[in-house]
């Protein structure tokens, strides 16, 4: 098994590359916006280091979001392109619990509520718990609320970047999803059998007016 896996749903970019025990390539692009021009070049220089060709790849594994609306977008355009010129698989893995699954991998956290900035006065947010296969599993529905509405839905220790919106106390708010949280999932997912084709390689924003976003929000 190798498997592609990419974040670019939050304001970092990362690619990771994996087979059935170790981590191949790994790489993050932290400059703000910087995903469009970035991605492509790491994903090639990530196959030219370990000397593969995508179509020799089991599947490739994404961030479908929710996060940052040009990101997510990004991340589902390019994962659909690669998939449907080498006719392989996609894994759609949630941003909410790739983050969660990040707060495991940095700080052993093994229940977490995990809560991305939505801008406009809102978050997304999920409780999740660790598995004994060491993977973060969504314990309720993915939801985007108001600051107050998400206090209220708080289970566990609070991480990711819209912590301290919630709970100006928040420990974890530093804690950042990358593509090496995405290809943990991803894995588990491709053994678990359960991908998608191409065209189902969609975004998910948890916001209907979606495309209005970066109008009404400016900065994203």
């Amino acid at each position: 098994m190798k498997l592609l896996a990419l974040e670019t749903a939050n304001e970092q970019c990362s690619v990771c590359i994996v087979n059935d025990t170790q981590i191949l390539f790994n790489v993050l692009n932290d400059q703000t916006r910087m995903q469009t021009q970035m991605l492509l070049p790491m994903v090639e220089q990530g196959l030219q280091t370990c000397q593969l060709t995508c179509d020799e790849l089991t599947a490739i594994a994404f961030s479908r979001g929710p996060g940052s609306f040009s990101g997510v977008r990004i991340n589902a355009a390019v994962t659909q392109a690669l998939a449907w010129a080498n006719d392989l698989p996609v894994v759609p893995v949630s941003t909410l619990q790739a983050l969660a699954q990040a707060a495991y991998r940095l700080h052993g956290l093994t229940a977490v509520t995990a809560v991305l900035d939505a801008r406009m006065q809102e978050v997304y947010i999920a409780n999740f718990e660790l598995d004994e296969q060491h993977i973060m599993q969504l314990k309720d529905t993915e939801q985007m609320l108001s600051y107050a509405d998400a206090a209220a839905q708080v289970q566990y220790p609070l991480v990711g970047s819209g912590a301290l919106l919630v709970d100006d106390t928040a420990v974890f708010s530093d804690v950042k999803p990358t593509a090496e949280d995405i290809a943990v999932l991803g894995t588990y997912f491709v053994n678990e059998q359960q991908w998608v084709s191409a065209e189902h390689a969609l975004p998910i924003y948890l916001r209907d007016n979606a495309w209005k976003k970066i109008a009404e929000q400016g900065k994203q």
